[in-house]
């Protein structure tokens, strides 16, 4: 993503360059221009990175959801394993009881 947005940055500052460098204008002219054109540019650099923070915001509270919720399924799943081997440990052990019992 991020070098898609570099090669359209990269195309957008050569062809504002190559369209004032190549117009008839003279030299003042010319260097309103680019400073415009720099000025335009910086606006919709700044918007773009806006626009990527929040994403990188939203990527990271998403993330942090799903190591929560991953965790809290991991200590449920671990809270049934050691359940269902205490339940086996009993049957075993009472199995065994009554075997040796009889």
């Amino acid at each position: 993503m991020l070098n898609v947005l570099a090669g359209i940055g990269l195309g957008a500052i050569i062809g504002v360059a190559a369209g004032v460098m190549l117009a008839p204008k003279s030299g003042a002219e010319t260097r309103e221009d680019l400073k415009k054109a720099a000025d335009d540019l910086k606006s919709k650099a700044d918007g773009v990175v806006g626009d990527l923070g929040g994403q990188v915001d939203e990527l990271v509270k998403k993330s942090k959801d799903l190591i929560e919720t991953t965790k809290h399924k991991v200590k449920e799943a671990i809270e049934s394993g050691k359940d269902a081997m205490a339940e086996k440990k009993e049957e075993l052990t009472k199995s065994a009881e009554e075997g040796l019992g009889a």
